[in-house]
């Protein structure tokens, strides 16, 4: 230590054994006998509860020390001198036992997350970077957008084929737009009469053997005509008529074929093809 002593006086610092021709170490520029050193500064082995000596390698983790012979996994007692480990519970365990029992593992595949490996998470489910894809396609999501279903996760792209409305009549997807008719959803340029193909959206129509019709078209196919006009007597938007035998009328049409006053709510008399009223069939007949 660069200072000189008398070989009586170089003597151990803690309890004043002399230590000429005796092993001796040296804290803080003191010497000290080695078994005074050792029960003051020793640390005690974390496994055995030893001293661990100055002939015995001192291994450490957190404030923890052992002797490199118990430096042990606590579970499969495998050496972990210069090993990987782990720790839990103020416990240390290998690589391999720590993995098993606390490491978290992937929804997808089940495997345990290794250090360093990128971690895709979403709510309180995590996968690894290449088992988070789309359960139909098997195309890894990375930073594209996806739709989880249950306990699955779609691509835009694939959800869209297996759930998205689709329209009636062309089959494809309904995106924005759509019309309901009996419960089906139709696109709005979809949805069409069954015999002109003017666009029903928005528009009155009516049905005929579950197709849809615009009130012109049904009007011309399918509705009773009127004896005056051989108009189409709709019935659409409240029009009221007349019926009497197999022949209608409007109810504007309805009117006296001499006289042309209405007869709705009169008496009238039939004239072959015509209909009159009491007063003019009278002075027909004089």
């Amino acid at each position: 230590m660069s200072k000189d002593w008398h070989s009586g006086h170089f003597c151990c610092w803690q309890c004043d054994e002399s230590l000429t021709g005796q092993r001796y170490v040296l804290r803080d520029e003191h010497p000290y006998c080695i078994k005074c050193y050792e029960n003051v500064f020793a640390n005690v082995c974390e496994e055995c509860n030893k001293t661990i000596g100055i002939d015995s390698k001192d291994l450490s983790y957190k404030d923890k020390h052992w002797h490199e012979a118990c430096f042990l996994c606590n579970k499969c007692r495998i050496s972990l001198v210069d090993k990987q480990f782990g720790s839990k519970a103020d416990k240390i365990y290998c690589g391999n036992c720590y993995d098993a029992q606390f490491a978290s593992r992937c929804d997808g595949c089940g495997e345990i997350f290794r250090a360093g490996t990128k971690k895709m998470e979403y709510k309180t489910r995590q996968w690894h970077e290449k088992c988070f894809c789309c359960c139909v396609c098997k195309t890894a999501i990375g930073t594209k957008s996806f739709i989880p279903r249950e306990q699955e996760i779609y691509c835009a792209g694939c959800y869209e084929e297996k759930y998205a409305t689709r329209c009636i009549k062309c089959k494809k997807i309904i995106t924005s737009g759509g019309v309901t008719y009996k419960n089906e959803p139709w696109h709005r340029e979809c949805f069409t009469c069954t015999h002109c193909q003017v666009s029903l959206a928005g528009q009155r129509f009516t049905s005929r053997d579950e197709k849809p019709y615009c009130a012109e078209c049904f009007g011309e196919l399918f509705a009773k005509r009127c004896t005056a006009c051989v108009k189409p007597i709709t019935g659409i938007g409240g029009t009221r008529f007349i019926s009497f035998e197999d022949r209608h009328w409007h109810n504007d049409c309805f009117i006296c074929a001499i006289c042309k006053t209405s007869l709705v709510g009169r008496g009238f008399i039939t004239d072959e093809q015509d209909v009159i009223c009491p007063e003019c069939a009278k002075q027909k007949l004089m």
